[in-house]
């Protein structure tokens, strides 16, 4: 029986990074942001290769969440999905994720903002997808009042092994020394997007040591940050470490 791991993250995480860690999993099948195309159709954001993206996945919400709770195309042990939380628009129906393990990477908003900020414009904290994270959260446990793994980023970068252990622990599944490293390149799993936003990753053989950065949050973007870090603060403190 196949093990449906869905990990919530926002942009400019260590996301992809984490989805390299699974795929290289002898027993794991990987899915990147399968609700993309349903996003991008339902919003006039403009991301880089915006009309590619659309030609080449589904776009209808309840077609992709029912192929995603199915079973994985070579019947793996385990199905690792990659999914960006401001995916989730307003009214979307997320009963699906009762089928699946959900659990979310989070990440200093600060260090987000900063990053975002260099490539597009923030002008909402949705955007960012830290008001999705947290109520996903909140429908999540109060539904059965099960807490779903929290992680960080910093925490991962600091010390893997020893965090993807705990990570595998608090998710059901047994850790593999092959998620610590990978071979650098795209891959086919990989969105038509990856050509964007990947290039990092594409050059990686595994996690980066985590760097303090001393850049402050714009001026312009402190409401945005403040509000992200109500909802990032919250979730930071029931993570695993």
């Amino acid at each position: 029986m196949t093990k449906h791991i869905a990990m919530w993250s926002g942009p400019r995480n260590i996301s992809t990074a984490m989805m390299r860690s699974f795929e290289n999993r002898p027993d794991t099948f990987v899915s990147d942001e399968p609700f993309y195309g349903f996003y991008l159709a339902n919003t006039d954001i403009d991301h880089p290769g915006r009309k590619e993206v659309l030609r080449s996945m589904e776009t209808d919400w309840d077609t992709v969440s029912k192929s995603i709770t199915g079973f994985p195309p070579n019947e793996e042990k385990v199905w690792f999905q990659k999914h960006m939380a401001q995916h989730n628009l307003p009214g979307v129906d997320l009963s699906w994720t009762n089928l699946v393990t959900n659990c979310f990477l989070i990440r200093d908003p600060r260090e987000v903002i900063i990053s975002y900020h260099k490539k597009y414009d923030v002008n909402r904290a949705e955007l960012l997808g830290y008001p999705q994270q947290i109520e996903l959260y909140r429908m999540l446990t109060e539904k059965d009042g099960v807490e779903p793994t929290i992680i960080d980023a910093k925490d991962i970068l600091k010390d893997p092994e020893g965090m993807l252990k705990k990570v595998c622990i608090a998710i059901g599944i047994p850790f593999m020394e092959e998620m610590l490293s990978w071979s650098a390149g795209p891959r086919e799993t990989d969105g038509v997007w990856a050509k964007y936003w990947y290039n990092k990753v594409e050059a990686s053989t595994g996690f980066q040591p985590y760097v303090e950065k001393n850049e402050k949050v714009p001026y312009e973007l402190e409401g945005i940050y403040e509000e992200c870090l109500v909802y990032y603060d919250t979730l930071h403190r029931k993570r695993i470490y």
